[in-house]
């Protein structure tokens, strides 16, 4: 499984606009791709900026390149967002899941 990591800030006063863009269009659009294994949005609301930090879990680094594209490094968003975003991470990150929850014995 392939983690997808992102981050990007809203102005204080666009952070719940923008939250609910990702909460109500971004993933569940990506809900509809077989490959796709949820995700994560982080939140810290500060004195002037909100940062957002977005993990999205995938099945494989094909599967990336299917949401994102060849160039799957480059962080992708909604036209939407980008009215929203104050600054941005350019580059997503991405990582190999070696350990999970659902790969250890939690009674250990």
């Amino acid at each position: 499984m392939i983690a997808r990591h992102w981050k990007g800030w809203t102005k204080r006063e666009n952070a719940d606009a923008y939250e609910e863009l990702l909460r109500e269009k971004v993933l569940p659009d990506l809900r509809k791709d077989s490959d796709y294994r949820g995700g994560y949005v982080f939140r810290s609301d500060g004195q002037e900026e909100t940062e957002f930090v977005v993990v999205n879990f995938f099945d494989s680094i094909e599967a990336v390149r299917r949401f994102a594209g060849d160039n799957y490094t480059v962080a992708t968003f909604e036209p939407e967002a980008k009215l929203l975003l104050s600054r941005i991470e350019p580059s997503a990150m991405h990582y190999e899941v070696r350990v999970s929850p659902a790969t250890y014995d939690r009674r250990q």
